[in-house]
């Protein structure tokens, strides 16, 4: 395997990091960069103990500044580890995009959404809908449950969306800008 050179490394964890401060700031709108965090670090880091951590302590630090600053709950209930799970396979997913290009990092991105929005609901109705009692053990309770949660999905993909091509879009720009200053 090739390894990365720091400069880049350095790179990507301060564009995860400035990620994860955002989600804080664009909280109300539940505009999140954290899909596309994922999918960067998966597809962008070399070392996969770091294209996983950084996603994950990213995560865990934004729910931390939520707590702290009493923004709004950052540690809510079991449903949670399923998330963190979830964006742990999708940087899993994201080890398999070995040739980057718009059309891929938005194709990852739509499928991301997806599969979070289907997994994590069903996480919410059959582990946290125990505590919030919202929807009855039932099929019609699960439909409902999904229905309930369409709007996030339409914010939440329009969030992954732009912040895959953020993250990519930047970390390409900036290497495009290191070479021509190099070649300079």
């Amino acid at each position: 395997m090739q390894k990365q050179n720091t400069t880049s490394i350095l790179i990507a964890v301060l564009l995860i990091l400035a990620a994860a401060i955002s989600r804080v700031l664009m909280y109300p709108d539940n505009f999140s960069p954290m899909i596309g965090m994922a999918i960067f670090g998966g597809a962008m880091l070399k070392d996969k103990r770091l294209a996983f951590a950084l996603p994950l302590f990213s995560m865990f630090l934004s729910d931390l500044m939520f707590e702290v600053f009493h923004i709004a709950p950052g540690f809510w209930g079991w449903g949670q580890l399923v998330g963190y799970a979830i964006f742990a396979g999708i940087t899993l997913m994201a080890f398999s995009l070995k040739k980057v290009t718009v059309l891929r990092v938005a194709g990852y991105s739509i499928l991301s959404s997806v599969i979070f929005f289907l997994l994590s609901n069903l996480s919410f109705f059959f582990i946290d809908n125990n505590i919030y009692h919202l929807y009855p053990q039932t099929a019609q309770g699960l439909r409902d449950c999904y229905v309930s949660a369409l709007p996030f999905f339409r914010t939440s993909l329009i969030a992954d969306l732009v912040y895959s091509g953020v993250l990519f879009g930047a970390y390409y720009g900036i290497g495009q800008f290191a070479i021509r200053k190099a070649v300079a």
